[in-house]
């Protein structure tokens, strides 16, 4: 195990990659891994704007998907200042990851093509709101 600790830059270093990997599956024609990725994504992404806010929440606020959705949406969302049209994406983003990775079926080719631009979106509105003069490529060297 490394000596990676969990920080807003940490989350979005993890972000990014997993944006990259999400597009990457999505070119290969592997559309539930491209939901699965570009969910955990917006996942890490939203974990990191509520560590970089402030937000009284628990370090490991993580821990479960539904616990970090809801205090996204009651510290960021709710009041400001991610808007709630960002904030349902996250929401959409889970419904979906949900069919990728428990369903018998396959997300749908265009509900995963969406998915992975709103995903990069999604990533780039809190790096924007949260770290925007920080490198994100470079954040842990």
């Amino acid at each position: 195990m490394s000596n990676w600790q969990l920080t807003p830059e940490a989350m979005m270093v993890k972000a990014s990659t997993a944006c990259s990997s999400a597009r990457a599956l999505l070119d290969l024609g592997d559309v539930d891994g491209a939901a699965n990725r570009a969910y955990y994504a917006m996942f890490d992404a939203a974990r990191a704007a509520l560590l970089a806010s402030g937000a009284p929440v628990e370090p490991d606020v993580g821990r479960t998907h539904s616990g970090l959705i809801g205090a996204f949406g009651n510290h960021l969302v709710k009041n400001g200042p991610i808007s709630k049209e960002v904030g349902r994406l996250l929401n959409r983003a889970h419904e979906i990851r949900l069919v990728a990775d428990y369903n018998g079926n396959s997300v749908e080719s265009d509900d995963a093509r969406e998915m992975v631009k709103q995903a990069e979106i999604f990533v780039s509105v809190i790096r924007t709101e949260f770290m925007p003069n920080k490198p994100i490529d470079r954040l842990l060297t």
